[in-house]
């Protein structure tokens, strides 16, 4: 327990500007209390503890490992934060690296309804706004393969895992009080809804059915039922059942808050059917249980998942029978449970020692999330009973507190053994920290029974053990406000008074001697604006633009970690730049934007493992001029003065500089190494102006011209709208029509047409971005900005002088040089009627090298097959650079996979692959092209006439001869031509 100053401060949204913000209005979340030392609370090691204060509620409660838990699970949160760019803004990763099977920048909706509910409590929005988005009309909602390891009865992110977006957007906004953000987006909720009764409701039975996996659980009682143990046998389940019950009823809610009766009464009807339906079939009298697909007859086992119907008030309140199973023995208790299957299942803990991950007895927390969820609303949303009590609460959630440990210290993984201190599903760099459940929810929402409405009041009903003589919440944000709750029985812990008291934007609005169900009216809900802000350093996928360097790299480290949307401070995974072991007496990290964009608000994060990387004593922040000189930013304004590790270092720049590159130069007194976890370049766009280019792409080659068309959009009257084309260095633009006029009209678009020349010297596989700025009057509303990638396009048109053309009319393979990448024995050549044959009843491979050289303008191979072997595992075609058999730069295409990559070898060593690997089937009549230019291997098919990118692989020169190979088992690969082009 700790106390502190008891003084009112200011307005967090002040400090909460000053992180993220510059600009935002100081007082508009109303006064704070400061009874509680936040500090203290968080502990001296908590990085970035500035971001703590501005945006969560700070507790202090009398059970230490609940409290310390508290705030683990918040440095879990803000770890899992991550910036992706201007398009989606914030998302909220579930491990702290993407894996294979993520959507776009690494978002899983497994358990996004536990991160809407978590996060809902932060003060500043724009996190969970912008996270929202990303599944109802952002990246996140776009299509995705329907294959088996990404459900193949879905087609888009947002239904990849049974999900229960529209409840927890409702149960967000019951925080925020912000209903016009779902009502504006009332058609993507709504489509979300209906996404599941296309691919999942079986009209028939009147429920949904879902695959185990689908529901982020495999191997579980029902699964080894099935003959596919891994995803389950398709079933009847209170999964997805329960979340569209919640969903249906969150969207009547909100079709209310517009008036729509009819729609409302429509959404209740179909909750309420869909009530009665999952009792019908899932329900056995005391328990709801998983049903196979097409079965009748109910498993025999209790899952943890059916007690997920009352984590929405579904249930009647006559089934709190199913309770008794929470506390039973041989039910789901344990000392680190509840367990995913109850004890007395054949199935319980059936090979969950034998490998990640099994969901039939092990101690999950995603789980535990929503078992606990379900048990307060039981227990305050529900007529008393005899089965569980509020005590029954405040053990379960210690127990998942003191399971969230590791060597002592505070830890989440995968899952937990349910009877031993030990996580036992635990990757190394993979499971740390992992934001799969809720905590801080089950906390605030839950024991201290805050209990947000969807009107102007709070309901608190804590479920605190009546043992408890005090605790406290400070500076909850509810609805625009700031609400702080007392419980002191003596009035001795706090020195406010004896009993029960709540402030509400610092001022006292009750009192009461005892602890109970009470409601407060906290009036209208505040409107709460803060400015959008864009990283223009952002790059979270680590390839393009913009682009991060250093003089020097740890082996374990990469500058690209620095820009790539993330910021926290563990070891692994990485996600910082460090020079430990540097060689030099300083080092610097740079980021190369590709086009200059308005630097007004640089953030620094630097790194500090309080080892051999610790806090510079001084830095640098430099700029690259047009001559290639580095010099330091003109106009800096440093918050702290003087470098703080584990913290943001903000420099403002004031006025802004235009700048394509800038660089941090940290140094320490005698030497050492440096780190840094975030460089980010905020910029505020003007609010009134959306800027855009015309087309998504623009594809480029050098020494031509080409014509770029912009938009300036205003959503509000602006004087003095003005746009200008950021280009790399070296391009040149001229405006053809007006990039400025005197006044735009709210709904009004200046459109520029722009005609950009890329110099002759450019390399246009670099990628190089344009930028469109815009602005109006003096500037103070901010540099609105929208980026338009580059890329090269393939025509043989390009490449105007043919070096070396076989139709094969007549045998000339006497002029190839044979090469042998692999100790393989050549095919069978054979020329007649016009192709080249391969034949061979073993494995064989050849590479035939033209005799010609390569150009260092660029060279481009064209192949054109007419017949592949049909053999396994090799049916390939090569084609690229060979310098002879060690070295050599090949694409090739797998026939019988239907893939392609690169192989690049020098001097016997392979170098990187390029890509692999790559999805393509060829057709009769399809040619394949390989482009060797600037350093770079891009690979080409041709269908009906038009050329796409299948990938690209680095090269160290564009040296050898132009080349073409042949690989297969059995039987014979020919080719009809093969023509090689130069610029």
């Amino acid at each position: 327990m700790v106390i502190g100053r008891t003084r009112v401060a200011v307005a967090i949204l002040s400090l909460l500007g000053s992180l993220l913000a510059p600009g935002a209005p100081a007082g508009a979340a109303g006064k704070t209390t400061q009874f509680l030392d936040h500090r203290a609370l968080l502990g001296g090691t908590t990085p970035e503890p500035d971001w703590y204060e501005a945006n969560i509620p700070f507790v202090d409660l009398p059970d230490d490992e609940i409290e310390k838990t508290y705030y683990y699970r918040w440095r879990t949160f803000k770890e899992a934060l991550k910036y992706t760019g201007p398009k989606d803004g914030w998302i909220v990763s579930e491990f702290l690296g993407p894996v294979g099977y993520s959507a776009p920048f690494g978002g899983i909706d497994a358990a996004a309804g536990h991160h809407i509910y978590e996060g809902r409590w932060l003060r500043d929005r724009r996190y969970l706004d912008d996270y929202l988005d990303y599944w109802l009309t952002g990246s996140g909602s776009e299509a995705k393969p329907a294959t088996e390891n990404l459900n193949k009865n879905t087609t888009d992110w947002a239904h990849q895992y049974s999900f229960w977006a529209v409840d927890a957007a409702v149960a967000r906004a019951e925080v925020t009080g912000d209903w016009k953000f779902l009502i504006d987006r009332m058609p993507a909720l709504e489509r979300q809804y209906q996404g599941w009764k296309k691919t999942n409701f079986d009209a028939t039975r009147g429920v949904y059915w879902q695959t185990p996996v689908w529901d982020a659980m495999e191997f579980t009682a029902s699964s080894y039922q099935s003959d596919d143990p891994y995803h389950g046998g398709d079933g009847y389940r209170p999964t997805l059942n329960a979340y569209q019950y919640g969903d249906a009823r969150a969207l009547a809610l909100l079709k209310r808050r517009t008036g729509d009766v009819a729609a409302a009464r429509r959404y209740e009807n179909e909750a309420a059917q869909l009530k009665a339906a999952t009792d019908r079939v899932m329900w056995d009298g005391s328990f709801y249980k998983h049903v196979m697909k097409g079965q009748d007859t109910r498993i025999a086992d209790r899952e943890q998942i059916g007690f997920i119907p009352w984590y929405f008030n579904m249930p009647s309140a006559s089934k709190s029978v199913a309770w008794a199973q929470l506390t039973d023995p041989q039910g789901f208790a344990a000392p680190y449970g509840p367990t995913t299957t109850e004890r007395r299942s054949r199935w319980f803990m059936h090979e969950a020692l034998n490998g990640c991950c099994r969901w039939d007895g092990p101690s999950w927390p995603f789980a535990t999330s929503q078992t606990l969820t379900a048990l307060a609303n039981q227990l305050l949303d529900y007529p008393a009973q005899s089965y569980v009590d509020k005590n029954d609460y405040t053990a379960i959630l210690r127990g998942y507190a003191l399971t969230q440990r590791k060597n002592g210290q505070p830890y989440v993984a995968e899952a937990h053994h349910p009877d031993e201190d030990r996580w036992i599903y635990d990757g190394a760099g993979h499971s740390e920290d992992y934001n799969h459940s809720t905590f801080t929810d089950l906390v605030l929402s839950g024991l201290l029974g805050i209990r947000p409405q969807s009107d102007d009041t709070v309901r608190i009903a804590p479920l605190v053990p009546s043992t408890w003589n005090h605790f406290a919440v400070e500076n909850v944000p509810y609805h625009g406000r700031n609400l702080t709750i007392l419980w002191d029985r003596d009035g001795s812990v706090y020195g406010k008074g004896a009993g029960l008291r709540v402030w509400v934007d610092g001022v006292q609005r009750l009192s009461r001697a005892t602890l109970g169900d009470v409601r407060l009216n906290v009036g209208p809900a505040k409107k709460i604006e803060l400015p959008e802000l864009v990283d223009d350093a952002a790059n979270v996928r680590e390839s393009g633009y913009p682009l991060a360097s250093a003089s020097y790299t740890w082996r374990g480290d990469s500058a690209a970690n620095a820009i790539d949307g993330q910021n926290f401070h563990l070891d692994v995974p990485s996600t910082r730049w460090t020079t430990w072991q540097s060689p030099n007496a300083s080092d610097w990290l740079a980021v190369d934007l590709g086009a200059p964009t308005a630097v007004s608000d640089v953030r620094v994060d630097f790194y500090d493992d309080g080892g051999g990387v610790r806090t510079p004593d001084a830095y640098a922040l430099q700029y690259q001029d047009s001559a290639g000189a580095w010099i330091d930013v003109p106009g800096q304004q440093r918050t702290p003065a003087t470098p703080v590790g584990r913290a943001i270092n903000r420099i403002v720049v004031d006025p802004p500089l235009t700048t394509d590159r800038i660089r941090i130069v940290p140094t320490r007194d005698g030497g050492g190494a440096v780190g840094i976890t975030a460089l980010q370049v905020w910029r505020r766009p003007d609010p009134r102006l959306t800027a855009s280019f015309t087309v998504g792409s623009l594809a480029v080659d050098a020494g031509t011209t080409t014509t770029v068309r912009t938009r300036i959009t205003a959503s509000r009257t602006a004087s003095d709208v003005r746009a200008s084309l950021a280009l790399p260095r070296g391009w040149t633009a001229v405006s053809r029509t007006p990039a400025r006029v005197p006044i735009l009209r709210a709904g009004a678009t200046l459109t520029t047409t722009w005609d950009v020349t890329i110099p002759a010297t450019a390399d246009p596989l670099a990628g190089l971005p344009l930028r469109l700025l815009a602005q109006s009057g003096a500037g103070a509303e901010g540099v609105s900005g929208a980026v338009l990638p580059t890329s090269y396009q393939f025509d043989p048109a390009n490449y105007p002088t043919t070096v070396w053309d076989d139709d094969f009319s007549t045998d000339r393979l006497t002029q190839y040089r044979i090469d042998h990448p692999a100790a393989e024995p050549s095919p069978a050549l054979a020329v007649a009627d016009g192709t080249l044959t391969a034949s061979a009843g073993s494995r064989s491979f050849a590479v035939l090298a033209a005799p010609v050289e390569a150009s260092a303008a660029g060279t481009a191979v064209i192949v054109e097959p007419s017949k592949f072997a049909g053999s396994s595992p090799e049916d390939s075609l090569f084609l690229g650079l060979s310098a002879g058999d060690p070295t050599n730069s090949l694409a090739w295409y797998n026939n019988h996979f239907g893939t392609s990559g690169a192989d690049i070898r020098a001097d016997g060593a392979s170098q990187p692959d390029g890509g692999c690997c790559a999805t393509v089937k060829w057709q009769a009549g399809d040619r394949f092209a390989v482009v060797a230019r600037s350093g770079t291997l891009t690979t080409w098919h041709e269908r009906d006439g038009a050329w796409s990118l299948i990938h690209t692989a680095p090269i160290a020169s564009v040296a050898g001869s132009p080349a073409f190979g042949l690989r297969l088992d059995a039987g014979s690969i020919a080719l009809n031509r093969v023509t090689v082009h130069t610029r």
